[in-house]
């Protein structure tokens, strides 16, 4: 087997540990604007980041951010001038920052930096606070937007995305309810093993996600069940940052792809959708997987030497013990919607062609079935 050359970025900086938020004003101490990304919730936390600069929040940002609520936040940045640009929440907020750090500046619009490397810079500073342990947003140079108009994803990829500085702060996970605290958990864990059963699988990329599952598999029930758990809460954000890592280079494959319509169509929360298809592809991909999706049974307690229905079963109840509820028919999915959601997962062939076994039409909405 040929290994593929790999590129890999990092935020220049990164703090990881209780009460790191208060680092970002120390490092930014000679910004003079600064604008912050937030959610009405983690707008919150501004006073935490210790800025000393003009401080501007724009928090108007939903559960799945469109092409509104960029240009609004676009509209912001334009206003404020900033120097430094701060996301502060989850992966959505993460992710607007991103997009708004190589926008607000730029003759460049959306659909000019549409896919990947078509961004031309960035002039702003860029610190990212996550908030949650899922998306792992903070580490990578992806964003997603929803187009409201097509009903699908806008993916942009630039390193000119990066962070400057990135900080993983458990404290500010602790009022992070238990059932989003295991959703996003179950996408952290999902980002991880979906990299390492690729197709574009890389050795080093292995070695991320290895401790990203495991540390999953250690911590993900105990955050869940304490939300004060320091060392739960820490050992989650990092097996966040290490699922972020594997998107640059590798990224996801079928899971996430079937988890997509999901958002876009059910509008249900990303990791939500992504805990619920989990199971199916991990048991759909294990036949030509099989020692790599051992290893992932064995991190999460499944099980050893376990039959593709063993597997689904056993990573069902996984699920199932964290509080998530995997039926789609119980959050509103219709019967007569999954082949249009089936055609739709199928044609993001951006993850699809990463799947380590191709999938049909049929064999997606197999999936949607089998979790109906």
């Amino acid at each position: 087997m040929t290994i593929a050359p790999l590129t890999l970025h990092q935020p220049r900086r990164l703090a990881v540990g209780a009460g790191t938020i208060a680092d970002v004003g120390t490092w930014a101490a000679d910004a003079g604007s600064v604008l912050v990304i937030a959610t009405p919730i983690t707008a919150g936390f501004v006073d935490r980041l210790t800025l000393s600069g003009r401080v501007t929040v724009f928090d108007a940002i939903p559960g799945e951010p469109d092409v509104d609520t960029l240009n609004a936040a676009l509209d912001a940045a334009r206003q404020s001038k900033p120097d430094l640009i701060v996301g502060l929440g989850g992966g959505s907020v993460l992710d607007v920052a991103k997009l708004v750090a190589v926008l607000w500046d730029s003759e460049q619009t959306l659909a000019d930096v549409a896919g990947p490397n078509r961004v031309l810079g960035r002039k702003t500073r860029l610190a990212q606070v996550a908030t949650t342990a899922g998306t792992g947003s903070e580490a990578g140079i992806r964003s997603l937007i929803t187009d409201p108009a097509k009903g699908n994803k806008i993916a942009v990829e630039s390193p000119h995305m990066i962070a400057d500085f990135a900080v993983l702060d458990p404290e500010l996970t602790y009022s992070v309810p238990s059932a989003v605290t295991a959703a996003t958990g179950v996408d952290a864990m999902a980002h991880c093993v979906e990299a390492f059963t690729n197709r574009r699988a890389h050795p080093m990329i292995d070695g991320f996600a290895r401790m990203g599952f495991k540390l999953a598999g250690k911590y993900l029930a105990r955050a869940v069940r304490d939300g004060a758990d320091t060392e739960a809460r820490e050992g989650m954000m990092l097996a966040s940052y290490y699922g972020g890592i594997c998107l640059g280079p590798v990224n996801t494959a079928a899971g996430h792809a079937i988890a997509y319509p999901l958002g876009t169509r059910l509008r249900l929360p990303h990791g939500l959708a992504n805990a619920i298809i989990f199971p199916h592809v991990l048991a759909f991909n294990q036949p030509v997987a099989v020692s790599k999706t051992a290893e992932v049974a064995q991190a999460l307690g499944l099980g050893e030497n376990l039959s593709p229905r063993e597997l689904l079963d056993a990573a069902c109840g996984f699920c199932r013990d964290l509080g998530i509820e995997m039926s789609l028919a119980a959050h509103g999915a219709n019967a007569d919607d999954l082949p249009l959601y089936a055609s739709e997962a199928h044609a993001n062939r951006r993850l699809m062609d990463n799947n380590p076994v191709d999938m049909s039409v049929e064999d997606v909405l197999a999936v949607y079935r089998a979790a109906f």
